[in-house]
C-alpha cells in the first residue's frame, strides 16, 4: 500500500478520501494563508484564483516536508477558492460577511477552483512536487431571506471557501454544477489519480 499523507485540516477533504477507499495520514500544515495570499497579490496584482489556490496548495504540501512522518510517503496539499463576479472569494469567516456574499451568490453562477499539490517523498533526498487545479462551474438556488439567514447561523459557511458547501447543508441550494463534484468538495479524486500516475504510482495502491 502507499502512504499518503494529508496536509490539511480540511474535514471534508478527509471524509470524501475515506468514502473512496483511502485513510491517509493527517500532518497539519504551518502555512500562513493570509500572510501568503498578500505576498503573492502584492508581487502579482493581476492574480487568478487558479494560481492562488495552487500557490496555497504547494505552500501546505512543502511546510510538512521535513516532518519525520511524511518519509517514504506521498504528500498531498490542497486549497480552493470561488471565483466570482471578478473576485477571489475564500473562507467568509464573519456570519456578516457570510450574508452579503450570499445575497449576491443566491441566484446566480461561479467557479469553484481547487488546487492540488502533490510530493513524492519516497526519496527524501530528492522529493519531486506536481501541481494540478482543477475547476467546476456552480449554479447557486435563488435563495429567500430567510433561507440565507438560516444557512448563515448554522456556521457552516463560516469555514469552507465560497461560504457554501455541496457535501453538507448547502448541497441543498445548488442547483446543479458543470465539472466534476468533488472539485467543489475541495479534492478532485480524478486530479489525485492522474498526479499520482505521474510518479508512477498505480492509485488502487493508496485503497486501505
Amino acid at each position: 500500500m502507499t502512504r499518503l499523507v494529508l496536509a490539511s485540516s480540511s474535514p471534508a477533504r478527509l471524509a470524501l478520501l475515506r468514502s473512496a477507499g483511502i485513510e491517509p495520514e493527517i500532518v497539519l500544515p504551518d502555512a500562513d494563508e493570509p500572510a501568503l495570499t498578500a505576498e503573492a497579490r502584492l508581487e502579482n496584482p493581476n492574480l487568478s484564483a487558479q494560481q492562488l489556490v495552487g500557490l496555497l496548495a504547494k505552500a501546505k504540501a512543502e511546510s510538512v516536508l521535513q516532518d519525520p512522518s511524511t518519509e517514504g510517503a506521498l504528500i498531498l496539499g490542497g486549497d480552493s477558492a470561488l471565483e466570482f463576479q471578478g473576485e477571489i472569494l475564500g473562507k467568509p469567516h464573519e456570519p456578516a460577511v457570510a450574508l452579503a456574499r450570499w445575497g449576491k451568490l443566491s441566484g446566480n453562477s461561479g467557479v469553484l477552483h481547487s488546487g492540488h499539490y502533490l510530493i513524492d517523498n519516497r526519496d527524501r533526498a530528492n522529493p519531486v512536487g506536481s501541481l494540478a487545479v482543477s475547476s467546476t462551474k456552480v449554479f447557486f438556488s435563488k435563495l429567500s431571506e430567510q433561507e440565507i439567514l438560516d444557512y448563515v447561523a448554522t456556521g457552516e459557511p463560516l469555514k469552507v471557501a465560497g461560504a457554501f458547501t455541496i457535501d453538507g447543508l448547502g448541497g441543498a441550494f445548488i442547483d446543479r454544477i458543470e465539472g466534476d463534484s468533488h472539485t467543489v468538495v475541495g479534492l478532485s479524486l480524478k486530479v489525485l489519480r492522474e498526479l499520482a500516475a505521474g510518479f508512477g504510482v498505480h492509485y488502487p495502491s493508496f485503497w486501505r
